[in-house]
């Protein structure tokens, strides 16, 4: 069991994969924008672009990253979650691995972390994802993730921003742009959320 599956339990039960798809179906569905990752991404590198979607859960971001014209791989831990992505879109990339041990033999012009997925990475493997990450990154590497408990799936710890950027320094990734939201909003801690590009 990962952390992201202790706290998706906790909160969803067994069926928490279903749960966490139905939820941004819903949301689309009631207009909102879900793709806020995306279209960031978008604004950054011009497609057709090679993109890795680290973390990609039920699909979302990949999805709509393929639609827009990118090659996209999405990479899980999580097997419940990857099979959401291939049932929405079986002809996609779709890898299970561990972001703190992967290795899919290329590198990538931007890597997306979307979601919280650095707070809910297992406890001690911060560092060895940041060298994954960047030994799969030719360029950018963009991750979004909650500061605060407001911010977090309820159980999920807080990974102090510090942390996250000695880690990145440490795996020889240098930061570029820090904002509060997937807009691009200046970045207020006190924000309780941040997006950080670093680079090569």
């Amino acid at each position: 069991m990962t952390r992201w599956t202790d706290v998706a339990r906790t909160q969803a039960g067994e069926t928490y994969a279903v749960s966490y798809a139905r939820r941004f179906r819903e949301l689309a569905e009631a207009g909102k924008e879900i793709n806020g990752e995306a279209l960031a991404v978008a604004a950054m590198v011009p497609a057709p672009a090679r993109l890795l979607d680290a973390g990609c859960g039920t699909g979302r971001s990949t999805i709509a990253l393929t639609a827009m014209g990118y090659d996209v791989t999405g990479v899980d831990v999580d097997a419940s979650m990857l099979a959401m992505a291939r049932a929405e879109a079986p002809d996609l990339d779709w890898r299970l691995d561990d972001l703190a041990t992967f290795d899919l033999g290329e590198r990538f012009d931007l890597v997306l972390l979307a979601g919280n997925i650095i707070p809910l990475l297992e406890a001690g493997t911060l560092d060895a994802v940041a060298r994954r990450l960047a030994a799969h990154a030719r360029g950018l590497v963009v991750c979004g993730f909650g500061l605060d408990a407001a911010h977090l799936p309820a159980g999920c710890p807080v990974t102090p921003l510090a942390d996250y950027d000695v880690a990145m320094e440490r795996a020889g990734l240098t930061i570029r742009e820090r904002w509060s939201t997937w807009d691009g909003a200046p970045f207020d801690d006190g924000d309780g959320y941040v997006v950080t590009v670093h680079d090569r």
